[in-house]
């Protein structure tokens, strides 16, 4: 395949360039590092920014894409069915 843009760097206003799945945990740290989360259901993500001292539980609905660097997606307080799909 061929990538006619692989020599530009990457900043957060570029376009993705990996898509994963966020598995919540209330421990494990998110890796890598996303620029957005995307909701898979009307629901809360409960999660830490990376600058942050204090988790937030953000009310979502669905396909709804949060543009946060998020440090952490907590189990705890996520309400979300399906799966929250992290772009980087």
């Amino acid at each position: 395949m061929s990538d006619r843009l692989s020599t530009f760097g990457d900043s957060l206003t570029a376009p993705v360039r990996m898509c994963f799945v966020v598995a919540p945990h209330n421990s494990n740290a998110l890796d890598p590092l996303p620029k957005a989360i995307r909701a898979p259901s009307d629901g809360v993500i409960t999660l830490r920014a990376v600058n942050s001292d204090s988790d937030v539980a953000h009310p979502v609905r669905e396909g709804e894409v949060l543009a946060v660097r998020a440090a952490y997606v907590r189990a705890t307080g996520t309400t979300v069915t399906g799966t929250i799909v992290g772009y980087a």
